[in-house]
Parts: structure tokens; C-alpha cells; sequence
């Protein structure tokens, strides 16, 4: 158990689970390239502003990303650079599977264009019987 007393393995569940909305995903593929204000946000993501209020205060309570005030803007950044190489290593699995799910597809298709080929023949077979 860490400090806290909770298992790591809740932790890292919890620590998923706040990433688990295409929002806060957005946000942080934006951020990776530097500190944005929260107007280069909206445009980019094109939500409700309340949503991305809502949406970059989870992100802040959880510690992933930090802001910063000037003025009336706010600007935010990614807290570490783990979480860009977190989000590389996502897109790497992300490719890997579906790569395979491809693969399984093409793999069916092709199984399912014999099969259709077999019962075609087949079909032509029974009806040539038929005619003798």
C-alpha cells in the first residue's frame, strides 16, 4: 500500500478513471506542445466553456496539470513531462491494436470471401447435378 493507505493498483484505477473523458484527453494532447491560455483551449476543443471549466478542474485537483494567472487570462500546462510520454506510450498501444484488429479483419474477410467462393461452387455444383 502507498502512504495514503490505499492499494496502487486503486490508485492507478482512480488515476485512469480521471482521465477517461475525450475532453480532459484533448487538453492534455493540446498542452503537450507548451502552456496555452484558456481561450486557445476553447477554440481548439470547441465546447461549452463551463464544460472546460469543469473538465480543467479535474485536471488541476488531480495535480496533472497547473495554471496560472495574468491578468484576466489563465493560462495552463502540462505539470511534468511524464504525462506527454504517457500519452505517446498510449498512442503506441492505441496503434498496436488496432493494427491487430485490422490484421483480424483482413484475416476474416479473406476467410469469409473462400467461404463464399466454396458455397458458390458448391451451389453451381448441385445445380449442374440438377440439369443432368
Amino acid at each position: 500500500m502507498n502512504g495514503a493507505g490505499v492499494p496502487l493498483y486503486q490508485a492507478k484505477a482512480e488515476f485512469f478513471r480521471m482521465l477517461g473523458h475525450p475532453v480532459r484527453i484533448r487538453v492534455l494532447e493540446l498542452l503537450q506542445d507548451g502552456p496555452l491560455p484558456v481561450r486557445s483551449l476553447l477554440s481548439a476543443i470547441e465546447v461549452e466553456p463551463s464544460a472546460l471549466s469543469q473538465q480543467l478542474a479535474i485536471l488541476r485537483r488531480s495535480g496533472i496539470v497547473t495554471a496560472t494567472r495574468s491578468g484576466s487570462t489563465v493560462v495552463y500546462e502540462l505539470a511534468g513531462g511524464d504525462v506527454a510520454e504517457l500519452l505517446r506510450a498510449a498512442r503506441r498501444v492505441l496503434t498496436d491494436v488496432l493494427t491487430g484488429r485490422h490484421a483480424l479483419l483482413a484475416e476474416l474477410r479473406k476467410a469469409e470471401a473462400g467461404a463464399v467462393r466454396t458455397a458458390g461452387g458448391a451451389a453451381k455444383a448441385d445445380s449442374v447435378g440438377a440439369v443432368s
